[in-house]
């Protein structure tokens, strides 16, 4: 993994910001919401061009101060025939810290609102793609923390307007490359536009290469021409939204509840089926669970997946204030002085944020979780633990006039006779009907015939309620072998059991005795007068994929496809998604799950970088590779983590 590193800010004349590591400044010194309104706005042609649109996508090379971005979004704002959303893309190298950047913003009073906003919400500044959602949910802010010349291709999105916003050809040649143009156009939406404050030959005949007709135009004071160009050849639109948005899901789980609350934030009507007489029963009924990131040294797969995963469920989180929710930290011990040398190893090496991640000592672990430990680990201060079934109690009630929730409504088949899907119950009866069905059932996918080919097992896990009085509090989640939260309501829970082909729904003393056994391994003074026989606890089963990762997106027609077809070209059942595979990481996956899924269904830039999307896509298992690759990650202990 490439360390991201901050911008180093510096101001020259008239209080521009400026970059010594590319020798040149953010913005003209002579009006920067000039210039961005005069080049970047007019110059392709907004807002006309978003007007009436349901949607409209801007990529910018460059995000900087953000100066673009809030002229945009104020023009947006300012009028009355905006689109319905607007979606803002861009890289960035090097991001300003929040305080740079509300330093820099200062600058910027008629944008004074906006740029709180965009400071609220600023991620932290680590790898990879960041989703704002501003203004209501109406406006979305995609960030790509990275190199732009080597991310590009990880963005999927259909692309409306280009800002070409890089520091100067001269200073950073990477941006206007003719690969880099060339990447450009791999996005284009029909009639794509660019504009850009640079004429430099080269990288005029760089865009005409790539497919764009380009012309000089008057430039904005100080500045005696600028670029705009438009995309010549003729290409379908590869991401149409769907213009009946009624969706059912089946499943009111924390993967359920979090995909119903952002279709019906984007404004779908959305019909939740449930069997039991009240949502999160299943997985997902934890009295807590945890919430935090999973790092690795070579920040693979789920290592990227989880971090991303944290980041946004907190941001759900921070949204839904009825969700029940603590950031007391999650110390994450090693298991032995070897573990304990390779989780130090893998902080330095990934260099993150320390309020995301820092390795502690044994003494100060000790310190935070308030109980002595012989060995240190990782500390992840803004973790914690979370209650699942109020996270979806919150998510299905956020929005009354656009979700339906049926209780008690065992879905027994699902059809779809014409063009919409059909739920019925043992009876034949539609329980709900509508063109797109979303299975997020959890562990009962596989009975429907529509998913008997998904590779996925059930895990059944048994957790521990301990009383409060148990033992000196907890300060902190712990994890180790086993895991313990701080008390809730007056109980402490620790796990987890798991064991497979094994549909055992009654509570087993010798799992409690296990449970117990494993946190004293950590603990080993802790509740030493609790009896395994008189302890309570809950038990539930866990949908686990083979490789440990979700299964997310577009349901595969079996029948269609062929173990030699590409990823891409496997035929699809049309309208049919699911959310699954969450295993014991509910709580971290729900939230960027479900925006991914809406993102797919909606057409919309994807949240996520497109060889991630391609390790979850549902697909995956219908590639010959794919089955007989299932890839292991080291330090994923998820057998002993709460499920959700």
């Amino acid at each position: 993994m490439d360390k991201l590193q901050p911008a180093k800010i510096e101001f020259v004349a008239y209080g521009t910001p400026y970059s010594a590591a590319f020798d040149d400044v953010y913005h003209s010194a002579l009006g920067g919401p000039t210039q961005a309104r005069h080049v970047f706005l007019a110059g392709n042609e907004l807002p006309q061009r978003w007007q009436g649109r349901d949607r409209f996508v801007i990529l910018e090379t460059g995000f900087g101060t953000g100066l673009n971005f809030l002229a945009a979004w104020q023009a947006w704002r300012d009028d009355p025939q905006r689109c319905r959303r607007l979606h803002f893309i861009s890289c960035e190298k090097f991001p300003l810290t929040v305080a740079d950047l509300a330093t820099c913003q200062q600058a910027w009073p008629e944008f004074g609102k906006l740029a709180a906003e965009v400071q609220k919400h600023w991620p932290p500044l680590v790898p990879g793609m960041h989703r704002l959602h501003l203004d209501g949910g109406q406006v979305i802010l995609t960030l790509l923390f990275g190199d732009a010349a080597t991310q590009l291709r990880n963005i999927d999105a259909s692309v409306d307007t280009f800002f070409l916003d890089g520091f100067s050809p001269q200073k950073n040649p990477e941006l206007w490359s003719p690969q880099f143009c060339k990447g450009l156009a791999r996005l284009t939406a029909p009639g794509a536009t660019i504009a850009t404050w640079t004429v430099a030959g080269h990288v005029r005949q760089a865009l005409k290469d790539a497919e764009f007709d380009v012309e000089k135009r008057p430039g904005p004071v100080g500045k005696r021409q600028m670029l705009v160009g438009r995309f010549r050849s003729r290409r379908p639109d590869r991401h149409v939204a769907p213009t009946d948005r009624r969706a059912i899901v089946i499943g009111a789980g924390i993967a359920g509840s979090a995909t119903a609350y952002a279709l019906a934030a984007a404004g779908w009507q959305v019909t939740v089926l449930e069997q039991a007489d009240a949502p999160a029963t299943g997985a997902s009924s934890n009295l807590a669970g945890m919430l935090r990131p999973l790092p690795s040294a070579d920040d693979n797969r789920l290592s990227r997946l989880t971090r991303a995963g944290f980041l946004a469920t907190r941001a759900l989180l921070a949204s839904l204030p009825d969700a029940r929710w603590s950031p007391c930290g999650v110390l994450h011990l090693a298991r032995e002085p070897e573990h304990e040398a390779q989780q130090k190893r893998a902080v330095e090496q990934l260099s993150l944020p320390p309020d995301l991640l820092r390795f502690v000592d044994r003494e100060e672990a000790s310190q935070l979780l308030g109980q002595p430990v012989n060995i240190g680990g990782w500390w992840f201060p803004n973790g914690g633990w979370v209650q699942p079934p109020s996270v979806c109690q919150a998510a299905l009630a956020a929005f009354p006039e656009k979700i339906t929730t049926r209780f008690n409504a065992t879905v027994n088949r699902i059809f779809r006779p014409k063009t919409e899907w059909q739920a019925l119950d043992a009876a034949g009866n539609i329980l709900a009907e509508a063109p797109v069905l979303i299975m997020a059932s959890g562990a009962a996918a596989p009975r429907f015939e529509q998913f008997a080919w998904l590779p996925q097992r059930s895990g059944r896990g048994q957790v521990s309620h301990l009383p409060a009085a148990a033992g000196t509090p907890l300060k902190a989640v712990l994890f180790q072998v086993g895991y313990a939260i701080p008390e809730v309501d007056g109980t402490q829970l620790i796990g987890a059991s798991l064991s497979y082909e094994d549909d055992d729904t009654n509570e087993r003393e010798s799992d409690h005795r296990d449970n117990l056994a494993r946190l004293r391994l950590t603990l080993p003074d802790f509740a030493t007068h609790i009896d395994p026989a008189a302890l309570h606890g809950r038990v539930g089963f866990r949908p686990m994929s083979p490789d440990r990762l979700p299964i997310v997106g577009a349901v595969p027609d079996i029948l269609a496809a062929t173990p030699n077809t590409r990823l891409h070209n496997i035929p699809r059942q049309p309208g049919l998604w699911c959310v699954q595979g969450f295993g014991a990481r509910g709580i971290v996956w729900s939230a960027l799950m479900a925006d991914l899924l809406l993102s797919q269904i909606e057409g919309e830039p994807l949240p996520l970088e497109r060889d991630l999307v391609d390790a979850l896509d549902p697909g995956r298992f219908m590639i010959k590779a794919a089955r007989h690759s299932a890839e292991t990650f080291p330090g994923d202990e998820e057998a002993s983590e709460p499920a959700a």
